[in-house]
């Protein structure tokens, strides 16, 4: 019988689904947008159970699609939006609050707090994250102390906390198992992942009580199996990591040194470095890339906060275009020199910048400038925040000759893979399947039951679909990544 993967990938707009073949090969996919909620000035909000239902129907769907029954999955699969947190009862499984988004900044403030009292450095060597909003902790520390009864109901054990991986595992397994894996983990702000412990220092800094943590696995482990009534049969859960661990994985960046970047509604950058976590200089993030039989590989990441979500805003909020797609064409008639630069700090920026205060701007208007001009400064605002990553990444040591793969739902733009070609002056592969989140879940899954013999075996299935090189003067290069640091520097809160 032919065995299929189902690997969930919840995102921050929206919640997929892929069955994917004994080959890896993309069988069938199922996607629904959900809303998304802005209750303050850089608050953003989901539903849990927006998360919960929109999953639930894309896997009954793609099933659908494929023509299959849950008895022909073999195992599932989860990819995440990280840092996202969610607090639940722990009997009944009823959420206290809305999900807080990464890209919520509600907790500036206490971040603020916390660095004038000196906590930074240790924050940082113990878990490898800088002190931001970004991360879970202080979001949760937000709930214990925001919500009617939280912090009394916690401190009795009867909450639960968890990303949205441990989310969906819990309502998966009909409530019988709170699990995450290593790579989510070490996204909360209060896990040691030198130790590959929860943190006892970082808990009591923030004041949050152990009951309420996962037990941490392996990225590909028996995670638990879902309750049969969910999706008609039960099904082992066996790969679990993060959105952008599992891009890694999806684009076997194995080897020290190699490095992916994922544009969705968000962009990061991870450089595998091996055994060792590497501290950068260069306010870049050290993190888990994978942990596979006990062993941890480790990461450098750069995060950008708004990518794909900047040509979403310019669809939704301006209403300048009325679907993506229509960007290609634009940028092209447009060309790469229109002279405007949209830095889309809608929530702060992040990497190497890290200022939570930041705001969008445009700047460069004229007389001249139309709907084309500011949807092509969308497009290169992405290349740009990609260079920011990319220097940073070779300052701390990264090869700067070596090519990046990219993937996620902006890459399938031509005009934008060859800007980032020309920004970065490094060559970028995309790879035959670029929805490499997904894929990533459903190596791990696979790895586990042993449908896939070892990372060799993903390494060699990996194909590139086409390689763009750098087309573009040096001297050009460096002028037009000179007017966009100078863009940053106007939207900054502190001089740059």
């Amino acid at each position: 019988m032919a065995q299929h993967i189902l690997a969930i990938d919840q995102g921050t707009t929206s919640s997929r689904a892929i069955i994917f073949d004994a080959q890896a090969n993309p069988v069938a996919v199922s996607q629904a947008e959900f809303k998304q909620y802005f209750p303050q000035d850089g608050w953003v909000e989901h539903d849990g159970e927006e998360i919960w239902s929109s999953t639930l129907d894309v896997c009954r769907d793609v099933l659908q699609k494929a023509q299959l029954q849950a008895s022909d999955i073999s195992a599932i699969g989860i990819t995440n939006q990280r840092e996202t947190t969610l607090l639940w009862d722990a009997e009944t499984g009823e959420l206290l609050h809305h999900a807080i988004v990464w890209q919520d900044r509600r907790t500036a403030d206490y971040c603020t707090e916390l660095k004038e009292a000196g906590h930074e450095a240790m924050v940082t060597a113990n878990t490898g994250l800088l002190i931001d909003p970004y991360f879970s902790g202080t979001k949760l520390r937000w709930l214990l102390d925001n919500v009617d009864g939280a912090r009394d109901r916690a401190d009795q054990g009867k909450l639960r906390f968890g990303t949205v991986d441990s989310f969906l595992l819990w309502r998966l397994t009909g409530g019988k198992v709170h699990r995450t894996d290593a790579s989510n983990a070490s996204r909360t702000l209060m896990f040691n992942i030198h130790t590959q412990q929860w943190d006892e220092q970082m808990l009591e800094l923030l004041g949050i009580p152990t009951s309420l943590l996962p037990e941490v696995m392996d990225c590909a482990a028996e995670f638990g199996t879902t309750d049969a009534d969910v999706l008609g049969a039960a099904i082992p859960v066996a790969g679990i990591a993060g959105d952008q661990q599992a891009a890694l994985i999806g684009q076997a960046c194995f080897k020290p040194g190699m490095v992916k970047s994922t544009y969705g509604t968000g962009c990061f950058m991870v450089m595998n470095t091996g055994d060792t976590p590497i501290h950068s200089e260069h306010r870049l993030l050290t993190t888990v890339g994978y942990r596979l039989n006990g062993k941890t590989t480790y990461a450098l990441e750069g995060s950008i906060f708004v990518a794909g979500a900047a040509i979403q805003w310019l669809r939704d909020g301006l209403k300048l275009i009325q679907h993506a797609g229509e960007t290609e064409a634009m940028a092209e008639e447009t060309g790469d020199q229109c002279g405007v630069y949209l830095v889309p700090a809608f929530t702060g920026l992040g990497a190497p910048y890290w200022d939570p205060k930041a705001r969008g701007a445009i700047f460069g208007l004229t007389r001249d400038t139309g709907i084309a001009e500011i949807v092509t400064a969308g497009l290169q605002s992405v290349c740009f925040q990609t260079r920011d990553l990319l220097d940073a990444m070779i300052a701390d040591g990264a090869n700067s000759t070596a090519a990046l793969r990219v993937d996620g739902g902006m890459v399938v733009n031509n005009w934008v893979v060859q800007a980032l070609a020309n920004i970065l002056g490094v060559p970028v592969d995309r790879p035959q399947v670029t929805e490499t989140t997904a894929l990533g879940a459903a190596y791990l899954a696979g790895l586990q039951i042993g449908l896939f013999k070892d990372l060799d075996d993903i390494a060699q299935r990996w194909q590139c679909e086409r390689a763009f090189s750098p087309a573009m003067p040096e001297t050009k290069r460096e002028q037009l990544y000179s007017g966009w640091l100078d863009a940053i520097r106007r939207v900054r809160d502190v001089p740059v």
